[in-house]
């Protein structure tokens, strides 16, 4: 098995990607930290950052023709000139204070903002560039921890932004977050053989499940979907403080 897992925690890795595509189909986010925060428990967690960043850009694949009227690109765009910067940073700064503190501090940063989101704070009308620029700028940083998308989903929600354009856009972003941030993993050596075996796994469990997901989705009722959001927010940044305290 790929990073000499055993079978319990094979299946406990198959379960969480399965899982974890279901919320990604549905809200457009929390993918890649569900899988992390998972693997967290069974293995090291930096081994199973390269696989979730391929399985996002496969997976975007899937939802590319659902998603396309609604992607508000401006906003793509300028997050993406702010997550130019943060990744490299954030790849850096990995290897310097661990992944644990950088969690942590994301984490901490993300229960903030869903403690404001859920007394009922929004923004009144939609950001500019330069909000959208800097907010790049932290998913970038926040990133090289798989928890890039966190901070750029808090940002979507305080906004009047519709359901359909919320997740749309975030997947979008992603597959532009995604496709920077894994050439520079790749020349960290970050991307082994195990990373494409335990990707080709994984990657039938996610597709249904990110279909399923998308089905969801469909029939969902936007203040309903808006909750959920703000909940798995501080669900994954609980779930990464923990973590990172254990």
């Amino acid at each position: 098995m790929p990073f000499d897992l055993g079978p319990l925690a094979t299946l406990w890795m198959a379960v969480a990607m399965f899982g974890a595509a279901f919320v990604r189909g549905y809200s457009g986010f929390g993918f890649a930290a569900l899988v992390v925060s998972a693997a967290g428990l069974v293995t090291n967690p930096l081994h199973i950052v390269p696989v979730v960043i391929i399985a996002d850009i496969l997976l975007t694949a899937q939802q590319a023709r659902g998603i396309r009227p609604h992607v508000q690109w401006r906003r793509v765009l300028t997050l993406f000139a702010g997550c130019l910067v943060g990744v490299p940073i954030s790849l850096w700064a990995l290897s310097a204070i661990g992944i644990d503190l950088a969690r942590a501090l994301i984490s901490a940063f993300i229960l903030v903002m869903c403690a404001a989101l859920l007394t009922g704070w929004r923004l009144r009308r939609a950001t500019g560039d330069t909000a959208h620029v800097a907010t790049g700028l932290v998913s970038g940083l926040a990133n090289g921890a798989a928890v890039g998308g966190l901070p750029v989903a808090v940002f979507f929600a305080a906004q009047p932004l519709s359901a359909a354009a919320f997740r749309a856009t975030l997947i979008a972003y992603f597959t532009l977050l995604d496709l920077w941030t894994l050439p520079l993993m790749a020349a960290r050596g970050l991307i082994t053989t195990d990373t494409l075996l335990a990707t080709a796994m994984g990657l039938p469990l996610m597709v249904a499940g990110v279909w399923l997901g998308g089905k969801r989705f469909l029939a969902a009722d936007p203040q309903s979907f808006r909750r959920f959001a703000i909940v798995l927010l501080a669900i994954l940044a609980l779930l990464g403080l923990g973590r990172s305290l254990l």
